[in-house]
């Protein structure tokens, strides 16, 4: 195990009978990944399955053929009939717009500003975009940038994994409160309630 898993381990008796049974948390991360970039993905993603969605994000980038993914300037001046073909909604046109904006006005900053800031900063800043909610920025901060202590309240499937792990009701104010006991390791504790949602071991039967 890790040293996250080993700290839930040594916290939780019941992470302890589950999280030898998981892939352990990863920890390599593309922390040079633009945020800007990533939001642009994540809008195109909201609300669809990952095969439509990665053929719509597909089609959005090949309408930029000289480069590898368009400039915030560019998604300004794209016209709107032209991303519509590439099966955008008017809502997610007006959104990739705001966050290019936001990106030019300095409030979406390059990657290397960004990992200078503190979670909290960091969905202050980004969820001033249309379109990006905190849950999305923390999959950002989680996945892109490695942060090792953040809990996604608002997500079902970790709310759904603590409650089976746990055997208790759980609202996100509460499993907030709940999971301060994981710190400095709760995206690891998230990880492995996504985990819990997705296995059932003989260990876990017995909890």
């Amino acid at each position: 195990m890790g040293e996250a898993e080993e700290h839930l381990a040594r916290v939780c008796k019941r992470f302890a009978k589950v999280v030898p049974s998981h892939e352990p948390f990863p920890t390599k991360f593309e922390k040079s990944k633009d945020p800007f970039r990533a939001l642009v993905r994540s809008v195109v993603y909201q609300q669809l399955s990952g095969k439509a969605a990665a053929t719509i994000h597909g089609r959005v980038l090949a309408l930029f053929p000289d480069q590898d993914h368009p400039e915030p300037e560019d998604l300004l001046k794209a016209k709107d009939e032209s991303l519509r073909t590439a099966g955008l909604s008017r809502q997610k046109i007006a959104a990739l717009k705001d966050v290019s904006q936001k990106r030019i006005d300095g409030i979406i900053p390059p990657a290397r500003a960004l990992t200078r800031l503190s979670d909290e900063e960091i969905i202050e800043r980004l969820t001033q975009a249309r379109g990006v909610g905190r849950w999305t920025v923390e999959m950002y901060l989680i996945f892109t940038l490695g942060r090792p202590d953040v809990l996604p309240i608002d997500d079902l499937g970790v709310r759904k994994g603590a409650e089976k792990l746990y055997k208790r009701d759980f609202t996100p104010k509460e499993l907030g409160k709940y999971g301060e006991r994981w710190g400095p390791w709760r995206s690891a504790a998230a990880w492995h309630l996504w985990r819990v949602m997705d296995t059932q071991t003989p260990e876990q039967s017995k909890i």
